[in-house]
């Protein structure tokens, strides 16, 4: 590793992510791994641009267009959405107002930085999910035949039946599961918001399996992380990078014999796909929203949206070009009247 050359920079850094936002700010973990993840990628996009180590990012580099050059390469190549190009931005934001706080020199860099716009929401944006066909298509990638298959078999039907977030999943004990008449799993969600999901029949069939191979004897009670990594005989929660890599690298298989499987397969993309499922097969809109966690019933309408977009599409194809001319019509989207 090279030597710091901007050592107030990374001193700053260091302080604000492991004393002022956990000890004064008191923000909770995902907070501040959010925040973290945030200016990791700033420097290494900068690091990037410039051509140097990222030890070598001087407080000098962050300037309000490299800030917003770095916004639009999320947006442009990463493709990511507003909500999260937001987050990224407040992050920056309240690293370089803390800064300012401790070195009056860097007011004007907050100064600057105060300028960029946030980006709007839309209303309903376009939500990515997966065919019936690829989600059984990934669930058959893996080899069974070992621990790691079984293991990541069971992540990705955890992931789809219970629509958890990626973090909520890995933040799961042995002691959340409750296997009784109406199998259960507690989730620790944003905010410290607990919910309790049902847990499908086949689910619990893979969970023995699971159970089996990696917590053989272990008590119903027992605070040990479900999902988890060992080295040297030691163990740790399975970390979302892990869940990521292992994901998209059966994404890749499942492409081989399912055309349907999209290039990308991240975690969260089980929670819209399992959320889409629901509504296409009549569950309703106010019970998903419960069942995802949402505050408010108005986020869940994307799936509706994304289900009537869909469905106008296909007609298009089904039509071809010839209404293509034809005037265009507003339409609005209502769950009022599903069969």
């Amino acid at each position: 590793m090279g030597k710091v050359k901007d050592e107030q920079l990374f001193s700053l850094l260091r302080n604000f992510l492991l004393i002022y936002l956990p000890n004064q700010r008191h923000a909770s973990s995902n907070t501040v791994k959010a925040y973290r993840t945030a200016w990791n990628q700033l420097l290494k996009y900068i690091a990037g641009q410039k051509k140097i180590p990222m030890m070598s990012v001087t407080f000098g580099m962050i300037r309000y267009e490299m800030v917003v050059a770095y916004l639009d390469w999320l947006s442009e190549e990463k493709g990511v959405g507003p909500a999260t190009r937001n987050n990224r931005l407040a992050a920056i934001r309240a690293f370089i107002t803390y800064a300012s706080a401790c070195r009056p020199e860097y007011i004007s860099l907050s100064s600057e930085l105060a300028a960029i716009k946030i980006q709007k929401k839309e209303r309903f944006r376009e939500v990515d999910y997966m065919s019936e066909a690829a989600v059984k298509a990934l669930f058959a990638a893996p080899d069974t035949r070992t621990k790691m298959g079984l293991r990541d078999q069971f992540l990705m039907i955890f992931l789809y039946d219970t629509g958890a977030r990626i973090q909520e999943a890995l933040d799961v004990k042995i002691c959340d599961l409750r296997i009784d008449k109406t199998p259960t799993v507690t989730l620790h969600g944003k905010g410290g918001k607990i919910r309790v999901v049902p847990l499908m029949k086949d689910t619990v069939q893979h969970l023995d399996n699971y159970m089996g191979a990696f917590h053989k004897g272990e008590s119903a009670f027992s605070t040990e992380w479900l999902f988890y990594v060992e080295r040297k005989g030691s163990r740790s929660a399975m970390c979302d990078d892990t869940a990521r890599l292992r994901i998209q690298k059966y994404a890749e298989l499942a492409r081989e014999t399912c055309p349907d499987v999209p290039e990308r397969v991240h975690p969260h993309l089980w929670r819209h796909t399992r959320a889409m499922h629901l509504y296409q097969h009549g569950m309703d809109l106010t019970m998903i929203s419960q069942w995802l966690g949402h505050k408010q019933v108005e986020t869940t309408l994307i799936y509706a949206y994304a289900d009537t977009e869909a469905k106008r599409k296909a007609i298009e194809k089904a039509m071809g070009a010839g209404l293509a001319d034809a005037e265009s019509v507003n339409y609005t989207v209502s769950d009022e009247d599903k069969e």
